[in-house]
């Protein structure tokens, strides 16, 4: 099943996908534009990986201090950053190469601490598509990315659907893609990840407890551009959904 969470009518509602676009949880059927999209579900600690493609890592090579790491590149990121399907996201002023970054989302079903590879996969409640831009003016080196990076307000999109994990029983072959202005410019697979789902659950939780609705990024492939104010950006996976966004400028904020 697909899920998702919008604002209409002056509340909040759980919908579900329908073939005229989503169906809210009293029955009424509406179209995709006539709601506020919201973050499917009820989100915890967001917990970004970088550099977890191989191919990615080749296209940064000549920025990267180091080339190779024995532990994943994990930060985390709060729920200010987070905006819904069809949001806008902020491009500075000042800024002269900002990028996405389409990622697989993996969304944590029940506490989870010193999990085993092996039984990773039980812990995971469904799946959603991320948007996660990078402001690389501000990059001082990609084992520290600094907050004005990657934790900036809007600068992550997730969504449309929360999809239940049963509904997705090849998670680490499925493709994905990025199209600016309706041209791809990136492609990917979730089979090229250099650290699987099983092994950053097991990471993960061998420092810190995993909780329910906790947001583990995955990481980009390769092929990311600089985008600019008015750009529509749509980040998409196989299964899991398409997720629309637009680059705005300052104006926007009042700033």
């Amino acid at each position: 099943m697909k899920r998702a969470r919008v604002a209409y009518g002056g509340a909040i509602h759980d919908a579900t996908e329908h073939p005229a676009g989503l169906q809210l949880a009293d029955g009424r059927v509406l179209a995709e534009e006539a709601v506020v999209w919201l973050p499917p579900f009820e989100v915890g600690t967001v917990i970004a990986l970088g550099l977890n493609y191989a191919d990615h890592v080749k296209e940064l090579a000549k920025e990267l201090t180091v080339t190779t790491k024995d532990e994943p590149l994990a930060f985390l990121k709060s729920r200010g950053a987070l905006i819904g399907h069809r949001g806008q996201t902020r491009r500075p002023a000042d800024v002269k190469f900002m990028h996405y970054e389409c990622e697989l989302a993996v969304i944590i079903g029940r506490a989870a601490k010193g999990v085993r590879r092996e039984d990773a996969m039980q812990y995971i409640s469904g799946y959603s598509v991320a948007n996660d831009y990078a402001v690389r003016d501000y990059l001082e080196n990609y084992y520290r990315p600094n907050l004005r990076v990657k934790n900036r307000d809007t600068c992550t999109v997730l969504g449309p659907w929360l999809v239940d994990a049963a509904d997705v029983p090849t998670p680490h072959d499925l493709q994905l893609r990025t199209l600016v202005n309706g041209v791809v410019t990136q492609k990917g697979c979730t089979r090229d990840m250099i650290s699987d789902i099983p092994a950053l659950i097991e990471y993960l939780s061998s420092f810190m407890t995993l909780g329910v609705g906790d947001v583990i990024l995955t990481g980009t492939p390769d092929g990311v551009v600089n985008v600019n104010v008015g750009d529509v950006v749509v980040t998409e996976i196989d299964g899991i959904g398409r997720l629309t966004n637009t680059i705005v400028g300052d104006a926007e904020f009042g700033r």
